[in-house]
């Protein structure tokens, strides 16, 4: 050992000595900065100014597989590439969320997410854990306002067990009235650790003034009194009323087969209902409506004040979502802890950090069935309300006349940056293409939506603003020391038609 510990610390000395000849080298060699500015090659392709690519060689991925079973459940696979991991995603992604509750049972969506995993007549709920985590697997839900998803990661040579699971669980679950008293108690818990994610409590404000009296406009995880009361009859129902083959969609990505997928679904989805009613049957029958309202709630307690300001948008498949997407990439985002904003693309990034007008500021947009919410949300101090107000307003109007082509190319290059990066991976791919073929009806292929975006030009922009923007209705949402905000009807005289 001691010999080993000899040749090491020799070879350490003659690294450090090498080191040290070479740092001495070059500062005897060192020449003024001028001297130092690399050659012209070095630059040629690095400019601040946005550049229009050909992104289409880089686009060619996997084929996607699309099958219709008998019984009308929808099945899509996207195979990875031999070379890349042996991991497969697969899960199923329902057109069912807290917008389809009957009327008094809000939350029931979430509550049955949760039940879900407590055990089947084949699987108790601590042998399916168990079961889980043998594998090395990860299996996982999640509930939005229009949609519930099962999905499990797990080793190729697993999947046929994953696929069983998914089954047994949405098929099968006993829902035992112990085990729902027991839920009662973590939805509350985890009912109050969301009331401490002011992120989160601020969007479900903002929803319920954009949504006034609508199940839009309600939470996803329901108010106290509704998680006391939900019973079994309730879960129950809920399945049958909305866990239909007709919105129900399996989604595979990674190492899968698209034969093998659609064989073990076939065999084993067997027990769901076939009411051939649709998602858009049930949204025509109650479609969503904007509302122009106001949530405040004001907190002198709170250190920071939490700001939305929306507008109305679009439905998923309307043909101005895609300008939209843009709007909201040129509207940006920004964080005082990240420092990054003087240098941002986005011009409202700019003036709020330069001006220390807020903490954080981010651009939203989120799309439904039938309708759309985009805006800002920001948080700041007390002081900079009046003042962060009349930037935001500002900025939100200028689109509707002063944008150039050069930050609406950014904003196209960011977008089309962000959308490849939310697919890297297995699951972010099973996830995309579930979603897309319960929203669009199909898997976008990815050269036809950057056409799309590309399509999307300054005269395009400002022609959007006039029409979501100018002499529209805004909803709002705050909470903190908000005294200093402004009223309602002052953020709706700001985008009139008069004051551009």
């Amino acid at each position: 050992m001691a010999h080993l510990l000899s040749n090491v610390k020799r070879r350490v000395a003659a690294v450090a000595s090498n080191a040290r000849m070479r740092y001495l080298s070059l500062v005897a060699n060192s020449k003024t900065l001028e001297e130092t500015i690399p050659d012209y090659r070095f630059l040629q392709y690095s400019s601040p100014e946005p550049r229009l690519v050909d992104h289409s060689p880089f686009l060619l991925f996997p084929q996607v597989c699309l099958s219709t079973l008998p019984n009308g459940i929808r099945v899509v696979t996207q195979s990875a590439p031999v070379t890349s991991s042996r991991m497969a995603s697969i899960g199923v992604w329902i057109d069912a969320g807290s917008r389809f509750e009957a009327p008094g049972t809000n939350g029931t969506a979430h509550f049955l997410e949760h039940m879900i995993f407590k055990g089947t007549a084949r699987r108790t709920a601590r042998s399916l854990e168990e079961e889980i985590e043998n594998l090395g697997a990860r299996l996982n839900a999640y509930t939005s306002r229009e949609q519930t998803t099962f999905f499990a990661d797990v080793q190729s040579k697993d999947i046929e067990v994953a696929v069983d699971v998914l089954a047994d669980i949405l098929q099968n679950s006993r829902f035992p009235e112990h085990a729902i008293k027991r839920e009662r108690g973590v939805i509350l818990r985890e009912m109050e650790e969301v009331q401490g994610q002011m992120e989160e409590v601020i969007f479900d404000h903002l929803h319920a003034a954009a949504f006034h009296e609508h199940p839009l406009g309600d939470s996803i995880l329901g108010p106290e009194e509704n998680i006391q009361s939900i019973s079994r009859i309730d879960l129950l129902k809920y399945i049958s009323s909305h866990y239909t083959c007709q919105r129900m969609v399996v989604s595979a990505a990674g190492a899968v087969k698209h034969d093998e997928i659609v064989n073990l679904v076939q065999s084993l989805f067997k027990k769901f209902s076939r009411d051939p009613t649709t998602a858009d049957q049930l949204v025509t029958a109650k479609p969503a409506i904007f509302t122009a309202c106001e949530v405040r709630v004001e907190s002198e307690a709170m250190p920071q004040v939490h700001l939305a300001i929306a507008l109305k948008g679009v439905g998923w498949t309307d043909a101005n979502s895609i300008p939209l997407m843009v709007i909201q990439t040129l509207f940006g985002s920004w964080n005082k802890t990240v420092g990054v904003g003087n240098c941002s693309g986005s011009e409202l990034a700019r003036k709020v950090s330069m001006n220390g007008m807020a903490e954080s500021m981010m651009a939203f947009n989120t799309n439904y069935r039938d309708i759309g919410l985009f805006g800002i949300y920001c948080t700041t101090r007390p002081d900079c309300l009046p003042e962060l107000s009349r930037i935001v307003i500002q900025e939100i109007r200028r689109l509707a006349y002063q944008v150039s082509e050069e930050e609406v190319m950014r904003a196209r290059n960011q977008l089309k940056s962000c959308l490849l990066l939310h697919i890297d991976g297995s699951t972010a791919v099973a996830e995309n293409n579930g979603r897309q073929m319960l929203t669009y009806g199909r898997v976008v292929p990815f050269p036809e939506l950057f056409a799309r975006i590309d399509a999307v030009d300054a005269s395009t922009i400002k022609e959007m603003a006039r029409m979501f923007i100018i002499n529209q209705g805004v909803a709002i949402a705050a909470m903190g020391p908000i005294r200093g905000l402004p009223e309602h009807s002052w953020f709706q005289s700001q985008l009139r038609d008069e004051h551009l």
